[in-house]
């Protein structure tokens, strides 16, 4: 499949999901949060453990086969961070950088940065929050293509 289709698809399920603040589904670990999108042969699962400390994975299938995934670790650090800043930044992620948000995302005194090296077949990056100037959220990603 078309790689700019399968983009395409991430895409809307990010938004369906966490950052559309989508429902969750049957747990799939002791106490893990799940959400999950499809659409015909195409599978989307994000599993995650943990609340201001967490960790977790996003993955693709086409056909019940697993083709591209991305893991993600981070944590809040201090007051002034807003779960409702993080997903709507999330809500925004553009198709020229399809793994967490945009570069910048702008809201009254909260600021969204996302940076990341290589690619969607191999890529790494982070993202930021700060809160009036002050980092209140960090988070590291990578992932790309798996067989």
């Amino acid at each position: 499949m078309e790689q700019i289709k399968i983009i395409e698809f991430l895409i809307r399920a990010k938004k369906a999901t966490y950052a559309g603040k989508g429902p969750e589904t049957n747990s799939s670990r002791p106490k893990s949060r799940d959400l999950e999108y499809e659409e015909k042969n195409l599978r989307y699962i994000d599993t995650y453990l943990g609340m201001e400390k967490f960790t977790g994975e996003e993955a693709l299938w086409k056909s019940g086969t697993p083709f591209w995934a991305m893991n993600y670790c981070g944590r809040i650090l201090r007051k002034g961070f807003e779960g409702d800043f993080l997903k709507e930044a999330l809500s925004c992620v553009p198709a020229d950088m399809p793994y967490r948000g945009p570069a910048e995302y702008k809201k009254d005194d909260l600021v969204y940065r996302c940076t990341v090296s290589g690619n969607f077949e191999w890529f790494i990056g982070n993202e930021e929050i700060y809160n009036d100037r002050v980092k209140v959220y960090e988070c590291v990603f990578h992932g790309g293509s798996i067989k």
